[in-house]
C-alpha cells in the first residue's frame, strides 16, 4: 500500500495494531545482568532479574545455561517465585537486590526485607538476615575464595524518644552460610558500589553527603580489608578521587588489580569519562581513557548500573557503552573498536569468564534484550528479548534527535516521534496533535530506544517529543548543573519553546498541545499549565503539585534533593511557595488527568489529590485515577492498562477526536 492508497482519517482516530495490553506488556524489563564472578558456580550461566507487571510487578531472579542454549526463545530458568519478590527498597528505588555467588542466588525479598539464599533454582529460599532489626541491603559484591558478601546496608530500625530517625546508610559485609553482618564503613550519607579488589585485600566504595545526589559531589575511596571480611584494617581509609564539584561513579577493579572509575573532571565542560586510578591519593595522576565528547555512564537512581567492563582474561580490553553504541577500548593505545548492532542503548555491562560481554540493551526498532557478545567475532545473540516483535516495521516511529532554541538564548534537546502509520494519513492542510512526554527524575534522560507507549500514540495520528530539558544528562555537566536552583523555570520553558518549535516548523498542530509527565515530569507538567497559556490539556502520573509538601515529606535519598534544584528549605520557602502550581490555581485553565498510587512514599497521593480537588472547585474538566496497591510508578498489568488507555480518552474529549478504541473502562471525568 503506498502513501497514495492510505486511507484518509482525522489525526487521534488511526486505528492501530498497537493496544494498551501492548504497553504493559512491555513493562517487562530486564535488569542486573550478573555472572558468577567467584569460578565455583556452573560456567556458561548468566543470571538477570525480570520485572513481571502480570505477576503483580514482582521481579523474579532468572538464568540461562549458554553452554546449552541454542537460540530458540524458550523460557530461561526462574529462580524465585511466588511472594518471593526480589526487590531492594534501599533508597526506596532499590536495584541490584540480588546477586550471584559460588552457584547460589542471594536477593532481598520486597515483603520484608530480609535477604534470602537460595542454592538451587527449584528449592526454597532460606532467610539469611533476621526478621527484626529493620535492615535493608542492596548493592552485592564479592570475589572467589570469599566466603562473604560486601553491600550496602540501610537501618530503618533506629528510633529515638519514642521517633523513628533517618534511616542510616553503611558498608558491610554478610557471612554466605549465617549471615552475621560486619560494620565496615559508616559516617557518611550515603553508599553505593562497594567493590573489592581481585586478590580480596582492598575495598572500594563511593560515598556522598547531604544535599548531593550521586551525580553531584561524590567520593571514591580505598581501604585494606580483613581476610575475614569482618573489618577494615585500621588508618587504611584513603580517598582517591571526587567530591569539592567533581562527581565519581561506577569503580571497578581489574584483573590485574587496577582501580577504574568514571568522572566527570575532564574537561572545562565535563562529560562523563572513564579513567583508570592514581591509588597513591594524591589524585594527580589519574588516567583518562579517551575523551570522546560524550557521556559514558547514568545518573545513579538505581543501584548497580555498569556502563563498562574489564575483561577478565584481558585487564587491556574494557567494553564500554556510550555514543549510541557498545565499543571495545585498548586501555594502552587508545584504540576503540565499535561492535555492530542494531541496538544503541546497553547497560548493565559485563564480562563472563569466557571473554563474553553481556548486555541489557535497546534500540529504535528493536525492544529491550539480553544479549551475549563475542568481541573478537562481534558475533551477537539475544539471550533473553523482552517480547517479540509487534507490528511492521512500516508502523514504527523512529526517534528523531533535535535541537531547539530555549530561554537565555540557549539550546535544549528532545527526540521526536512523527505521527506514522502504514494505513492512514491525515486530512490534507491539518497537522497532528503534540504529546511532550517529560521524563522523571527530574535528573535522567529520554533516549530513541523502542518505547511502545509512543508508538501507541504515533500509530494513532499524534505525534509525540520525548524531551530532554536543560537538566537531563547525556549533554555533559554543564547541561546536567542548568536545572540547579532552577527546577520549574528551564524544564517548564524547555517544554513550551520546544512544542512551538514544532508547531512553527509546520510539524504539528499549535492548537492542540498536551504535556504529560510522572513523579519529577508530572511536576513539569502541572507548572506549565499553571505559568504558561501553551498546552491545552495534561497528564500527571503521581506528579508534584506543592514543592514545600515534598520538601518536607519525602524519602531520605531525596530528602535534600530539592536544596540543589531550588534552594533550601525553608531559608528559601518563598522560592518553593513561587514555584508550587497548587499555590496558583487562580492561573490554571487547562484540563488535567491524574494517576496515582496509593502507596506511593516518594510522592505521596496528597500531591495529586490537592491539585484534583482545586481544579474540581474551579469547574475545569479533570480525573483522578487512584491504583490500590501501587507506589512510584506502576507495576500490575491492569492498572498500566487503565492508565495508558485513560490518558488517550481523556486527550480525545478534550482536543475533539474519537479514538478508534473500544475501551473496557474509562476514567470518571469531573465537570463535564
Amino acid at each position: 500500500m503506498t502513501s497514495l492508497q492510505k486511507t484518509v482519517a482525522a489525526y487521534g482516530s488511526w486505528k492501530s495494531p498497537i493496544v494498551a495490553s501492548d504497553v504493559a506488556k512491555e513493562a517487562l524489563r530486564l535488569e542486573s545482568v550478573r555472572v558468577d564472578v567467584t569460578g565455583q558456580g556452573k560456567e556458561g550461566v548468566v543470571y538477570w532479574t525480570e520485572l513481571r507487571p502480570w505477576e503483580g510487578g514482582a521481579i523474579r531472579v532468572c538464568s540461562r545455561d549458554m553452554s546449552h542454549h541454542d537460540g530458540s526463545d524458550d523460557h530461561p530458568t526462574q529462580w524465585t517465585h511466588g511472594d518471593y519478590n526480589a526487590r531492594t527498597r534501599v533508597h526506596e528505588y532499590g536495584g541490584s537486590g540480588s546477586f550471584i555467588h559460588a552457584g547460589v542466588v542471594y536477593f532481598s525479598n520486597f515483603k520484608d526485607q530480609r535477604l534470602y539464599k537460595q542454592t538451587a533454582h527449584d528449592v526454597e529460599p532460606v532467610a539469611l538476615s533476621p526478621a527484626e532489626g529493620g535492615w535493608r541491603f542492596a548493592d552485592y559484591h564479592s570475589i572467589a575464595g570469599k566466603k562473604f558478601i560486601v553491600a550496602v546496608g540501610e537501618n530503618h530500625g533506629i528510633v529515638t524518644a519514642g521517633k523513628a530517625k533517618e534511616p542510616e546508610n553503611v558498608v558491610l559485609s554478610l557471612d554466605v552460610e549465617s549471615g552475621d553482618q560486619h560494620l565496615l564503613v559508616r559516617g557518611s550519607d550515603f553508599y553505593s558500589s562497594p567493590r573489592l579488589s581481585p586478590d580480596g585485600k582492598q575495598l572500594a566504595w563511593i560515598e556522598w553527603k547531604h544535599p548531593n545526589m550521586p551525580w553531584d559531589d561524590t567520593e571514591l575511596w580505598i581501604a585494606q580489608i580483613t581476610d575475614d571480611g569482618r573489618a577494615l584494617v585500621a588508618d587504611s581509609r584513603l580517598k582517591i578521587a571526587g567530591g569539592e564539584g567533581i562527581n565519581v561513579i561506577q569503580p571497578s577493579w581489574s584483573p590485574s588489580g587496577d582501580l577504574f572509575f568514571i568522572s566527570d573532571s575532564a574537561s572545562s565542560d565535563p562529560f562523563w569519562s572513564l579513567y583508570r586510578a592514581d591509588v597513591t591519593g594524591n589524585g594527580k595522576h589519574h588516567k583518562v581513557l579517551g575523551e570522546h565528547g560524550h557521556e559514558i555512564g547514568l545518573p545513579g537512581w538505581q543501584f548497580n548500573y555498569s556502563s563498562y567492563a574489564i575483561n577478565p582474561q584481558n585487564s587491556k580490553e574494557i567494553a564500554v557503552a556510550f555514543k549510541g553504541g557498545l565499543h571495545t577500548l585498548n586501555t594502552d593505545t587508545g584504540k576503540l573498536t565499535t561492535i555492530p548492532t542494531e541496538f544503541i542503548s546497553h547497560s548493565h555491562v559485563v564480562y563472563s569468564s569466557d571473554g563474553h560481554i553481556f548486555t541489557v540493551s535497546m534500540g529504535p526498532t528493536v525492544f529491550q534484550s539480553i544479549l551475549r557478545i563475542n568481541p573478537t567475532t562481534h558475533v551477537v545473540q539475544v539471550v533473553r528479548p523482552s517480547r517479540k516483535p509487534l507490528v511492521d516495521a512500516e508502523y514504527i516511529s523512529v526517534g528523531k534527535h533535535i535541537k531547539f532554541e530555549t530561554s537565555d538564548n540557549e539550546v535544549a534537546h528532545a527526540i521526536y516521534y512523527p505521527a506514522k502509520s502504514k494505513e492512514f494519513c491525515g486530512p490534507e492542510g491539518r497537522k497532528p496533535p503534540l504529546i511532550v512526554r517529560v521524563h522523571g527524575g527530574p535528573t535522567a534522560s529520554a533516549s530513541v530506544s523502542l518505547n511502545v507507549e509512543y508508538q501507541f500514540y504515533t500509530t494513532r495520528g499524534i505525534a509525540v517529543v520525548d524531551l530532554n530539558y536543560r537538566g537531563s544528562t547525556g549533554y555533559g555537566r554543564a547541561y546536567r548543573d542548568r536545572l540547579k536552583k532552577n527546577w520549574g523555570l528551564c524544564d517548564v520553558e524547555d517544554a513550551v519553546h520546544g512544542a512551538l518549535h514544532l508547531s512553527k516548523a509546520g510539524e504539528v498542530d499549535g492548537d492542540r498541545l498536551a504535556i504529560s509527565g510522572g513523579s519529577a515530569g508530572g511536576y513539569t507538567v502541572l507548572a506549565a499549565l499553571t505559568f504558561k497559556d501553551v498546552f491545552k490539556a495534561g497528564c500527571s502520573r503521581y506528579g508534584v503539585s506543592d514543592l514545600g509538601a515534598l520538601a518536607t515529606d519525602t524519602h531520605k535519598f531525596e530528602s535534600r534533593y530539592l536544596d540543589l534544584l531550588i534552594g533550601e528549605y525553608p531559608k528559601e520557602k518563598s522560592v518553593y511557595d513561587e514555584r508550587s502550581p497548587i499555590n496558583c490555581v487562580e492561573k490554571l485553565s487547562a484540563p488535567v488527568i491524574f494517576f496515582q498510587g496509593d502507596e506511593d512514599k516518594i510522592v505521596p497521593p496528597s500531591q495529586s489529590e490537592l491539585m484534583f480537588n482545586a481544579l474540581k472547585s474551579k469547574g475545569i474538566l479533570t480525573s483522578y485515577v487512584l491504583f490500590p496497591g501501587e507506589q512510584h510508578g506502576f507495576r500490575k498489568l491492569e492498572n498500566v492498562v487503565a492508565a495508558v488507555e485513560g490518558e488517550l480518552y481523556f486527550y480525545g474529549r478534550v482536543m475533539g477526536f474519537t479514538p478508534a478504541d473500544t475501551f473496557e473502562k474509562v476514567p470518571h471525568i469531573v465537570n463535564q
